[in-house]
């Protein structure tokens, strides 16, 4: 007996690439080097760290599925020149990827927030990660990977959210054993309300530190708010 052709209907239909989003949002950027830029952000759903000074940890659940091409439109019809993809840890889902990819390809200036804790070798070179390093104060030190896991480019921007001076003293010593800053950008950055600026830059500054200081931007102007 002759077989039945199969109709395009019949054929399984291909999986849609999607990602669990928390929130969307349009505002200025308040860390790395493009602090100040109107920028629309992507926040992803879920976090395998707990750091102990987190401040989205509304972020770990809940959030609702959105597939790349509606997260890429919305991207464009924000207006904004600037996008950042980050947390949670964006990287945790593996679409997360595919997205960059595809926020490059639209044109856009494209950054990616995510932890020293997840390899982030496989980005579009196109994009900007900014790589929060595990500092001890995090409590999450001990997931950091082996900085040559990254593959560091130039155009990285390498983060230490720093609590006391234990955190600095060891961020200082891992940037010179390291010699970090002749890969890219290190910043340092006071852990909001447990370190004051003024007393990281005095230490930066008695140490000659080649890295900059970074004060978050977004908690200056509207304080510790979601979606700002």
């Amino acid at each position: 007996m002759q077989g039945r052709a199969v109709a395009a209907s019949d054929a399984p239909m291909a999986a849609v690439a999607r990602l669990k989003i928390t929130e969307t949002f349009y505002s200025l950027q308040g860390e790395a080097d493009a602090a100040g830029w109107p920028t629309f952000f992507i926040r992803l759903t879920g976090c395998p760290l707990r750091c102990q000074y987190c401040d989205t940890a509304y972020a770990f659940h809940g959030g609702e599925w959105r597939n790349l091409d509606a997260l890429v439109d919305e991207a464009l019809a924000s207006g904004a020149r600037h996008v950042c993809v980050t947390g949670g840890e964006p990287l945790a889902q593996k679409s997360c990827i595919a997205l960059l990819a595809r926020l490059c390809e639209a044109g856009l200036l494209v950054s990616l927030e995510t932890s020293g804790a997840i390899d982030a070798s496989g980005v579009d070179m196109r994009v900007v990660r900014v790589i929060d390093v595990k500092t001890p104060g995090s409590g999450e030190s001990h997931r950091n990977l082996n900085l040559d896991a990254q593959r560091l480019r130039a155009s990285d921007q390498l983060k230490f959210v720093i609590c006391d001076r234990n955190d600095y003293e060891w961020s200082r010593e891992l940037l010179r054993s390291w010699q970090l800053d002749s890969q890219c950008t290190v910043l340092f950055s006071p852990s909001y309300l447990q370190l004051s600026a003024g007393q990281l830059a005095d230490w930066m500054l008695a140490d000659r530190l080649p890295v900059r200081l970074q004060v978050q931007l977004h908690k200056v102007l509207w304080g510790d708010s979601p979606g700002r």
